[in-house]
Order: C-alpha cells, then structure tokens, then sequence
C-alpha cells in the first residue's frame, strides 16, 4: 500500500484548498497582498510537510491548520515590527478600509468583518472557521490547538461580542 503522501500530491491540495484558505487567511491578516504571501507560505508548509498527514479524513484540519497557523505567524510578525499589541482592532479595521480589494459596498457585509476585526485573535480565528468556512467545532479545536469546549466557548463569546457590536453600529 502506498503511503498517504504518495496518494495526495501538493497540486491537489493546493486545487482542493486554494480558494477557501485564500479567504480564511484574508479574514485574519486582511488585506490581499499579505493574504497571498501568507497562502503562498502555507502551501510551502503543505508541500514540506506533506509526509505528516497520517489520515486523510484530517486532511481538510490539517491543512487550515497550517494556514492558521502560518496567518498568526505572520499577524505576529508584523505587529511586532509596527510595535503593535497582537490584537490591535483599530489597525486591522483600518487595514480592511484601506485596502484596495476590499467591497465596502454591502454596509452590513463590512460592518460584519469590522466587528470580527474588533474581536480577540482566538475568538476571530474560531468565528471565522465556524461561521465562514463551516467547520465542525472538533476540526476548529485541533486547528486551534485547543479543546472542543473551549472552540465551543470562544465561537459563542465571538458571537455575542459581534451582535453587540452590530446594535451598536446600526
């Protein structure tokens, strides 16, 4: 029997998960030039560690891990250089307004993303993969580290933050 990486290349990983990860990435670091420099990381992480995958059922988890991981990396980095606190909102809310690819046109789409902006970074990376990518709270607990409760716990904190932000700014 072949090894699981023998049966999953690089190529269709990177045709499976392009696209959603693109979006989950920019959901964290905002604006799409980083965006694509921190995908193009995580599929060099993907194609380095390909080996690891032991399961190809965790292959989805496994992969948005990476990506998270690679996207917190990156957050840190660059806070770290601005001298800024890791969850600073106020500089990522003026990311999302500022950058160029970012549709403003739908009022509460964007008032939604400022919100999630406002947001923790382990609340927004939980929110953003249960509400957005639509993943089972025991795939956000592996991607995140944590425990199934704690994902349970921190998408329902996100949420309540988020609504109240909303009713705030309506």
């Amino acid at each position: 029997m072949k090894h699981l990486q023998e049966q999953i290349s690089t190529e269709a990983l990177i045709e499976r998960y392009q696209q959603p990860l693109y979006w989950h990435i920019r959901r964290m670091v905002v604006c799409h030039s980083d965006a694509q420099d921190v995908l193009q990381n995580t599929f060099i992480q993907v194609h380095l560690h390909l080996r690891k995958l032991k399961d190809q059922k965790a292959e989805r988890a496994w992969v948005y891990r990476i990506a998270t991981n690679e996207a917190l990396q990156w957050l840190r980095k660059k806070h770290e250089y601005l001298s800024l606190d890791t969850d600073d909102a106020q500089s990522l809310v003026h990311a999302l307004k500022a950058d160029p690819y970012t549709d403003t046109g739908d009022h509460l789409v964007f008032l939604l993303q400022e919100a999630t902006l406002t947001l923790p970074t382990m609340q927004r990376s939980v929110f953003n993969l249960r509400y957005y990518d639509e993943l089972p709270y025991e795939d956000i607990a592996y991607i995140m580290g944590s425990t199934v409760g704690a994902a349970k716990t921190n998408y329902h904190i996100a949420k309540e933050k988020i609504s109240n932000y909303l009713l705030e700014h309506l």
